[in-house]
């Protein structure tokens, strides 16, 4: 499925946090499912304890704000929910039935 909206995703990450791989996994994760149809997912390192994923200059997740880091399956829908709401994610749109304890 190619769109004729490739947006640029830009992850800001704290080198002194040291999530430099944390935000190369992610941006991994990102390219594998939605690789052509992007237009780039570049890496920017800062200070401070940032972590803020923008889309398109937009800022989709921040770490203060939402308290934490998105998983990638989250990452991945809020990605598809802002550019291409429509587009199935496959097994990441499938709810998974809970595991009984026992």
């Amino acid at each position: 499925m190619t769109s004729p909206h490739r947006p640029a995703i830009t992850l800001t990450y704290c080198t002194q946090c040291n999530w430099l791989l944390r935000s190369g996994w992610m941006a991994q994760e990102l390219l594998s499912t939605f690789g052509q149809d992007l237009a780039s997912v570049t890496l920017v390192p800062s200070t401070g304890g940032v972590f803020r994923v923008e889309i398109d200059g937009t800022c989709v997740w921040d770490r203060v704000e939402q308290g934490g880091f998105p998983d990638a399956k989250t990452l991945k829908r809020l990605v598809r929910d802002v550019v291409w709401p429509e587009r199935d994610l496959g097994h990441v749109d499938r709810v998974t039935a809970p595991k009984e304890q026992g």
